[in-house]
Parts: structure tokens; sequence; C-alpha cells
């Protein structure tokens, strides 16, 4: 007997407006604006960036919340999506993607919460110090990330940390093979390394088909630059407020990064740890990060431009 999912909650919402923000390289992201007019300062700006392996259709949930009232932009990470690889992969070129959306759908001196997933959080480190993110940046949400060790302290693999675990998570998560079509077994072990073991099946599904649909070659490309990137010192340049949330079952990126990364910022407003959820708090606590985003553009912009 076949169980049919329901994904509604999931699926992807279509965009008020389509468009491209050229990177510094020439990269051509995809951008997508979502809202009840997406006119630049028409309403509160909310930006998402997305994580390792995933696209835009991560964020729909939240997407579909926040545009009845928000201005929401959302864009798709190089290689991820529909937006075209680049021969070169680093937390340098991420900030400049980011640098780039928020030139190209943000007004000069406009505001906005930008809010980060995972590798999507590391943009956010990434882009700290950078001109773009100092002007339009009026705070920021951390979720499920980490600034460094990223794979030596990952438990996906169940043993004791040192360099056997290393090694072998390393190797597990930057493989070049192919994930095929999403299965009742692809979905056991999705649902193992990324998400807690209270998730529902709609959940585990509309993740599965996000991540497999990520090509293999992007995929391991980026899983080097996660292996080795270090934003340590880019967590102090975020002097924004920011709050962070995290899983405490999340295994990819486990709370010790998290706690780390809250005791580094200048302006830690909260960190949130959710018993039982894993890495894919977005999915797995929609209304918690939806709120927490709602509760920051209340707090840092709309008091601001109300005053």
């Amino acid at each position: 007997m076949t169980t049919t999912i329901d994904l509604t909650p999931y699926a992807p919402p279509v965009p008020a407006r389509v468009l491209t923000a050229r990177s510094a390289d020439g990269t051509e992201l995809h951008v997508e604006v979502h809202g009840p007019d997406s006119a630049p300062g028409a309403a509160p700006a909310v930006v998402l960036a997305h994580g390792w392996t995933c696209s835009t259709a991560f964020w729909a949930a939240q997407i579909r919340a926040l545009s009845a009232d928000h201005r929401v932009i959302a864009y798709d990470q190089r290689g991820h999506g529909r937006t075209p690889a680049s021969a070169a992969c680093g937390a340098e070129l991420l900030a400049d993607d980011l640098e780039a959306v928020l030139t190209a759908t943000l007004a000069p001196g406009e505001k906005a919460v930008i809010a980060g997933h995972s590798m999507g959080g590391m943009t956010i480190m990434a882009a700290s110090a950078r001109p773009a993110f100092r002007d339009h940046a009026a705070a920021v949400l951390l979720c499920s990330t980490g600034s460094s060790r990223l794979v030596a302290e990952s438990t996906v693999v169940p043993i004791r940390a040192g360099r056997l675990r290393t090694w072998l998570t390393g190797h597990i998560l930057g493989s070049r093979a192919p994930l095929g079509p999403v299965t009742p077994v692809a979905r056991r072990i999705l649902k193992y390394a990324t998400m807690g073991a209270g998730s529902a099946p709609h959940m585990v599904e509309a993740c599965a088909r996000i991540v497999h649909a990520c090509p293999r070659r992007v995929r391991h490309a980026w899983s080097n630059v996660l292996h080795l990137i270090d934003l340590d010192h880019a967590v102090r340049e975020l002097r924004v407020p920011a709050a962070v949330i995290v899983g405490s079952a999340d295994r990819m990126t486990p709370p010790v990064h998290s706690r780390r990364i809250a005791e580094a910022l200048p302006q830690c407003v909260g960190l949130t740890e959710l018993p039982g959820l894993g890495h894919m708090t977005p999915v797995e606590a929609p209304e918690l990060v939806t709120g927490t985003i709602r509760d920051l553009v209340t707090t840092h912009i709309a008091m601001k431009e109300g005053a």
C-alpha cells in the first residue's frame, strides 16, 4: 500500500518577481522576490540564504508565512537550484554572492533581516565585514551553522571524536557517488544524518527531494570548502543583532558550534536550542524560525522606522 505524503506546506511558492544578480566574478545568481509588492521599500525586507545541497525551495514554509506582509528575497547559492556552478568555490565567493543579491534587490540604505541556514549562515559570517552587508543588514538569524571544525566536530559517524571519525566523516560528506532517486532507504539515511528522530514524513520527504536534486559535482566541491572553512574571525566582525538557533540532535553542526558562535558574537540577542531537532531547523520547526525572523524585523526594522 502506497502512502500519500502531503507536501503542500513545502511546495515552493510562486515568486512575485524573478531576477538575476551578477556576482563579482560574473556568476549569475537566481533570485526570487516574494510579497504583496516586490518594489524596494514597499514592506520590511527579509533575505534568505540556504545551505549546502539545498535551494530556495528549502525556505518554502518561511516564504509562505512571511510574504503576506514582508518583502522576502531568496536566492540560489552558486551551483545550487537555478544558479549555475562556477569553476571556483570558497567562502569569499559566498560573501561576493550575498553582496550582489543585497545590491540588486535593496534600495541604497534599505535595511533587511538576513537569515542563513548552515552554509547560508556561513555566508553571512563571511560577508560580515563587507560594505554592502554592513549597509543593508539590520539583524541576522544564524540557523544550524558553524564557523570552523565542521568535519571534526560532526557526529554523523557515531564513534569517538578523533582522526578516524574526521577521516570517515570527510569521505562520507565529500562522496562523489550519485544520491539517486528518493527511496525509503535514502529517506532513512537523510533523516538519520540531518533530522531529528521525531521528524514527520512530509518534512523528511521535502528535504530529501531538495538534497537529491543537488548535482553531485556541486555537492562534492562545496564539501571540500566546508571541510576547511574557518570563519571564527568573521563572527567577531558580525556587529549587528544576531539570533542563533540549533537543534539539540543536530549531527551536521552540533550545538557546540552555535554555543561558540553565540559567545563570540558582539551582539547576540539569543541562543535557542531545540530539544530533539536535527540540522534542518527551518523545515523541522518552521513556525519557530519564522517567528524569530518576525521578531527581528519588528525589533530592528519596524521600530526604527516608526521612531
